[in-house]
């Protein structure tokens, strides 16, 4: 690609999660949902003396894409690193139930998941682990009826239990510059010890949670570019498409096969990683 394409660009991971709803839901369709004006913010960070955001760092609009009526469920990076607590993920869980019941009415709204986040909130964690939870649950149940798609670009990542709502979703779209893992770099240092993972080496990082990774092994289903157009132009092909099962949720036997091959002896690199995925998956999990 030459300078000037590269400039053409608009980046989805410098814009806000509000701005980045905008920027996927056809023009004038947007209508947000419990949004700041509501002032509903978590009552658990001001009693710990944490400045709160009027929409818990959550943004929830629908709108149609492509003239497909959808429901996307943003999270902002920038207000307590994406972490979700009780009001966040009610909004989400919230957003996706009604989706649910209005499949089942017949008058189907696809949900997209803006996921930058490293999970629970620590200082609302029950209520956030709740909600979370339920998040799950509403994504099992939306995708017998419409596809459930996910999207994480970075810089934040995706971690925690938000990290399997994105292993649940229909279609999981990445950049390079995104991250997967059930427990971030810093938690797996801190619990295992620099030797197993040293959270300052990023190449080693992203060679193991990075975008392209994840998606080399099937955890994620499609690498995308940090472009807005082309991110969008990529969802409202998926929004068309017809709920399928999903086989990195279905196919439970063979990724236990995996772990059980598994040596935690042994550090992992990503060519390693990628060569038990392929002996013990295979290519039609992908």
């Amino acid at each position: 690609m030459n300078p000037a394409e590269l400039l053409e660009r608009q980046s989805f991971v410098e814009l806000s999660a509000r701005a980045r709803v905008e920027g996927l839901l056809d023009e004038a369709t947007m209508r947000e949902l419990i949004g700041p004006f509501e002032r509903l913010t978590s009552p658990w960070l001001a009693k710990q003396d944490i400045v709160t955001q009027a929409d818990d760092g959550v943004v929830i609009a629908r709108g149609t894409l492509d003239g497909t009526n959808v429901v996307v469920a943003a999270i902002e990076p920038a207000f307590q690193g994406g972490s979700m607590g009780e009001v966040g993920g009610a909004k989400i869980a919230g957003a996706l139930e009604l989706a649910a019941e209005d499949a089942a009415a017949g008058n189907p709204v696809v949900p997209i998941l803006l996921l930058e986040t490293g999970g629970v909130r620590l200082q609302e964690a029950n209520c956030g682990l709740a909600a979370i939870a339920e998040i799950h649950a509403a994504i099992v149940e939306l995708r017998d009826w419409v596809p459930v798609l996910g999207v994480s670009t970075g810089p934040v990542g995706c971690f925690g239990g938000m990290s399997i709502a994105a292993g649940l979703c229909s279609q999981l779209l990445v950049t390079r510059e995104a991250r997967l893992g059930l427990n971030g770099p810093q938690v797996i240092e801190q619990e295992a010890g620099v030797a197993e993972f040293d959270s300052r080496d990023r190449p080693m990082i992203w060679q193991l949670l990075g975008g392209a990774q994840r998606t080399a092994i099937g955890l994620a289903d499609e690498l995308v570019d940090d472009d807005l157009a082309d991110i969008r132009s990529r969802l409202a092909r998926a929004v068309q498409k017809t709920p399928a099962p999903l086989a990195r949720t279905a196919h439970v036997e063979d990724f236990q096969a995996l772990l059980a091959a598994i040596d935690p002896a042994e550090r992992a690199d990503a060519n390693a990683v990628q060569t038990a995925f392929r002996q013990h998956i295979g290519d039609d999990h992908e």
